[in-house]
């Protein structure tokens, strides 16, 4: 696996862990939880968006090279 791969790998695996996180910090702050949840759930949010970001970026700075 070339870290081209890794690289991009890696920052799914990030998005869709910050989703989640987010999305379970979100469920409990409408379960009535203390404010910092939702914080936490704006937070991840944002971060997805830059990971998200990043990426897209990532992706198009490196599309000279393959995968492998």
């Amino acid at each position: 696996m070339s870290l081209k791969a890794f690289h991009i790998f890696f920052v799914v695996v990030a998005t869709l862990a910050t989703v989640g996180f987010g999305g379970w910090a979100g469920w409990r702050a409408m379960r009535g939880g203390p404010s910092g949840y939702t914080l936490v759930a704006v937070g991840s949010a944002l971060f997805a968006v830059i990971l998200v970001v990043y990426g897209i970026w990532f992706l198009r700075k490196l599309k000279h090279l393959s995968f492998v």
